[in-house]
């Protein structure tokens, strides 16, 4: 695998430096106090989550991840897509721009200082809008689109998330002022160095939106059987053109990607509704028990079998992520 910073430098006054930045410390403080034990928490605005972990992963996470915007306030994490990794701490924000079967670790974490993540929903509606405010002639090419994005974290975007925090406990001013608030978030995220690239999401003629069509069905279809020239329709391309702008966006071919949601559900249905391996491996899609099991070892490194039995002996080991 490789490491991906695939982020520029802004001004230097509006780059957080650290942990010990006070904007950062303030920030933590409320995460904390809204995620009071581990878990991804949505606070009383719809699409605002406080998030919490409290150690390090052992192994990696499988998880979905989703259109969202993430501030770190304390600790690391790094995300896995394809054979990318993307690591982001306090001086790092990440943006996913699509669904994504991803892979997830903590990597700073402890009960005395936890991870502690903002997080904002992306409405690709909403993105649409704020960019022909940001963009009034037009957005600049983009020179990748990738469906994440990593930049150092802005100071601006820190103050707004902690005021949007603050305006919690406050649930009358919330309702008029938080939605103005999140505005101002998502203006920062589109005026910084990704933030063309975060637009792609809200335009309805560009490659993202369009892999982001058929990433939707098939979340929706993942146990149907696939037909590339029926997706290519979908996204408004042709079929080279979506297998090439399907695998830069995502990382993996569209079988790859069905792959991917199939053993994350496979082993979901395993661990939680005590399903056995071939019902499991039926119910995702699979024809051929034998191929569920090879493909299922090779994604998560064990047969079915063995993988869930150590799971339900060690059930600190987490299965799901708790959010960005």
């Amino acid at each position: 695998m490789k490491s991906i910073e695939n982020y520029s430098h802004p001004p230097k006054a509006d780059t957080v430096a650290g942990a010990s930045q006070p904007d950062v410390v303030r920030l933590a403080g409320l995460i904390s106090a809204y995620a009071p034990h581990d878990g991804c928490f949505e606070l009383h605005i719809p699409g605002v989550h406080a998030v919490r972990r409290s150690r390090t992963d052992a192994e990696l996470v499988h998880a979905l991840a989703q259109p969202a915007f993430c501030v770190v306030a304390q600790g690391a994490k790094s995300v896995m897509l394809g054979q990318d990794v993307y690591e982001y701490d306090e001086s790092r924000m990440i943006a996913f721009s699509v669904d994504l079967p991803v892979a997830f670790q903590i990597t700073r974490a402890s009960y005395s200082k936890p991870f502690l993540a903002f997080r904002l929903d992306l409405d690709p509606h909403k993105v649409a809008e704020l960019v022909l405010k940001v963009y009034p002639h037009g957005l600049p090419r983009s020179p990748e689109s990738r469906a994440v994005y990593v930049a150092q974290t802005s100071l601006s975007i820190v103050n707004a998330a902690t005021r949007l925090m603050e305006l919690m406990a406050q649930p009358d001013d919330a309702e008029l002022l938080a939605p103005l608030v999140m505005d101002e978030i998502l203006i920062r995220l589109l005026r910084s160095p990704i933030g063309v690239r975060v637009a792609q999401i809200g335009l309805a003629e560009s490659n993202v939106n369009g892999i982001s069509k058929a990433v939707s069905w098939l979340r929706a279809n993942f146990s149907q059987p696939m037909k590339v020239e029926e997706l290519a329709e979908l996204a408004h391309m042709s079929v080279s053109s979506f297998h090439q702008h399907f695998k830069s966006v995502t990382s993996m071919s569209p079988l790859q990607f069905q792959k991917a949601l199939r053993l994350q559900e496979a082993r979901r249905l395993m661990l939680s509704t005590i399903t056995d391996a071939s019902s499991a491996s039926w119910q995702v899609g699979y024809q051929s028990a034998s191929q569920f099991s090879r493909e299922y070892s090779r994604f998560f490194g064990s047969a079915p079998t063995k993988d869930i039995a150590r799971l339900r002996e060690h059930p600190t080991l987490d299965l799901t992520d708790f959010g960005s």
